[in-house]
């Protein structure tokens, strides 16, 4: 998965709460797991906020990390996890894996675990899940668990990872005595790793590598091949699902030896307890694009079938059989210009590609942040940024064209479009559903709400400064992660911080 490039970042020291704006009211309410619930539909249970009262977001807290760096953070930005909020705590973690528990009803600072590690191999997003009064999160290199109550850590295992399996940086998800996480990157054959872990000892109990295969195409891949980015999916069945990055390789590389490099841009169904393959569906054998299938996956009911919805940023949204992998229907999301079949082309010795040209989706998607389920209806946000290849050697192209994006509503049943507006930025906060509107971010700094059934946009309100993190939802509360961001359009107007706006 490949976003803005992410730079490193000095030392960043917690600030505190700042006031609230005048009427604002007090934050109550959940969102305790990463994408809300157990089954990612990112949809706000029991939230006030709705098209009747939205006009009265306000204000309530904001808590800022202040500091040398604070305000020169490029790319990814200091805060790019989903927020958890439980029992009257909101959590958060920074690029740094510094972990910050807050008073959710006044945004004062309770505890703070400093590890100051900078992710050291990509984005993020970074974060932490919540179960049973323990706090789990990972660094680069460690996996811990802390208390919740206090932040003192209950234990820390820094002896997962073997060289060459990559590094941490995914948002974990824990249930059933259990930790499921990712590595991000990868090198070579066996690619990144799946695991399972004790929750209660962080003892190892499976691991599963990402890429696999005799083929020379495999043999050839490097640093960057089947990581995980996203917080993977617990289905009812006993299962868990991850959805697999790209295997990081350029077109000459893929054309040259080709293969499907099993199990990149994939969903991967696995035995929640053992780790032990169930089942996958692959979006893009042979992909040279950067084009993950990475999102967090969806458990849900398609026309009576268990189902799970994937996708990510190859720009298609896919449901496929929860017990099998066997596709029920797939849908195009974002603008394509034509390149969609250009890895199928080159396994099949089909290529006819020269470079230069441009492709879309681009490497940062498609869909590059997390889907939402509510009702009968699927919505996602894309990005419409071409990359231009001068190359056929090199693995990344570079952006080469306006920022632009769009939100969509897709039938459940069908997987046909119900409604797609289009944005002129980049819509990065995922999407998040409450009560009749769906939530989400604009690159440069924009909250926005759309009508659920149509579409159409009915809330906008400009935030402190750049944000590209998914946000969260709890009772009368939206609460929005800002990172201090330096980019072509915007130069960073405001440290990085947590704000939440309530209704009353």
């Amino acid at each position: 998965m490949t976003a803005v490039l992410l730079t490193a970042f000095a030392l960043l020291i917690p600030g505190g709460a700042e006031a609230a704006s005048p009427g604002a009211a007090v934050p109550s309410g959940s969102w305790p797991y990463p994408n809300g619930d157990l089954a990612n539909t990112r949809d706000a249970t029991g939230s006030v906020i709705s098209s009747a009262n939205v006009s009265d977001l306000k204000q309530a807290w904001s808590f800022t990390l202040t500091g040398k760096g604070a305000t020169s953070v490029a790319g990814e930005g200091a805060l790019s996890s989903a927020p958890i909020v439980v029992n009257g705590v909101a959590y958060i973690q920074d690029q740094e894996s510094n972990v910050y528990a807050l008073d959710f009803a006044t945004g004062k600072l309770k505890w703070e675990y400093r590890l100051n590690q900078p992710l050291k191999s990509g984005p993020g997003p970074n974060g932490v899940a919540i179960a049973n009064g323990t706090v789990f999160g990972a660094s680069p290199t460690t996996v811990f668990a802390l208390k919740a109550a206090t932040g003192h850590p209950d234990w820390i295992d820094r002896h997962l990872l073997k060289s060459g399996e990559g590094t941490f940086g995914i948002q974990p998800q824990v249930a059933d005595g259990r930790v499921y996480l990712g590595s991000q990157y990868g090198s070579g054959p066996g690619g990144g790793v799946l695991l399972g872990l004790s929750a209660s000892t962080g003892k190892l109990l499976w691991k599963f590598n990402t890429v696999v295969g005799p083929e020379k195409g495999v043999k050839a891949l490097g640093l960057g091949s089947g990581g995980a980015w996203e917080t993977p999916l617990v289905g009812a069945d006993g299962s868990v699902t991850f959805g697999i990055g790209n295997p990081y390789q350029s077109a000459a590389t893929a054309i040259k030896y080709p293969s499907k490099d099993l199990y990149s841009d994939s969903e991967v169904n696995l035995s929640a307890a053992t780790g032990k393959l169930r089942w996958y569906y692959q979006g893009v054998p042979d992909d040279f694009y950067d084009h993950d299938m990475q999102a967090s996956p969806i458990a849900a009911d398609v026309n009576g079938l268990p189902a799970v919805i994937g996708g990510g940023k190859l720009g298609y949204v896919y449901a496929m059989n929860a017990e099998t992998g066997a596709l029920i229907w797939k849908t195009p999301v974002g603008a394509h210009d034509g390149h969609d079949n250009d890895s199928l082309k080159a396994l099949e010795h089909r290529s006819k590609l020269k470079a230069p040209y441009t492709y879309l989706p681009g490497a940062l998607g498609g869909m590059l942040t997390n889907m939402a389920l509510a009702g009968n209806s699927i919505y996602v946000v894309t990005i419409d940024l071409p990359f231009r290849i001068k190359s056929l050697s090199t693995v990344l192209g570079v952006p080469a064209g306006p920022e632009d994006g769009e939100i969509e509503a897709l039938s459940l049943s069908t997987g046909k479009v119900e409604w797609d507006t289009k944005v002129s930025d980049m819509p990065l906060g995922a999407a998040t559903v409450s009560g009749n509107l769906v939530f989400t971010t604009l690159f440069h700094g924009t909250l926005i709400a759309l009508n659920s059934t149509t579409g159409a946009i009915v809330y906008r309100h400009q935030l402190p400064t750049s944000t590209n993190a998914p946000l969260a939802i709890a009772g009368n509360t939206v609460l929005v992660p800002l990172g201090a961001l330096q980019t072509s359009k915007a130069k960073a107007r405001g440290r990085p911080q947590l704000v939440a706006y309530t209704v009353p």
